[in-house]
């Protein structure tokens, strides 16, 4: 075994489905359902789930910390405001990736009438600092 190289009592396991909301950190106008996460399984370093967002929502401005942030569009639209003064956006649709790096300050929104639906993916953890 190189240096490199643990060995591990974990295994394998999979996931059915997401748990309940209030299991994770939240930031008004989604909701998330953690399905993998630190505390819950053999997860030391990942969090992942479901996130919806309802039809015109729009977040408040929050941060991840030292979590990158990387998500997949199932459903719908979402927006990511950043830069200064949140001036800057992003958009992506379904079949669509979005990436946020760690510490930048964003807002999400799902500007149309339609739900948004996607699976989102955090690590080191779901950090979430409302701004």
């Amino acid at each position: 075994m190189t240096t490199t190289q643990q060995q591990t009592d974990a295994k394998p396991y999979v996931v059915h489905t997401v748990g309940d909301a209030s299991e994770t950190t939240q930031t008004p106008g989604m909701v998330r359902q953690p399905a993998i996460m630190p505390g819950k399984g053999e997860t030391t370093k990942i969090w992942m789930g479901k996130v919806t967002a309802a039809p015109r929502e729009k977040g408040p401005p929050h941060t991840h910390l030292e979590a990158e942030t990387a998500a997949y569009v199932i459903q719908g639209h979402v927006r990511v405001w950043f830069g200064e003064n949140f001036e800057q956006w992003i958009e992506a649709g379904p079949g669509d990736f979005i990436f946020v790096p760690a510490n930048t300050p964003h807002i999400e929104e799902n500007p149309y009438d339609e739900e948004q639906v996607g699976i989102l993916c955090r690590a080191p953890d779901n950090l979430v600092v409302n701004l």
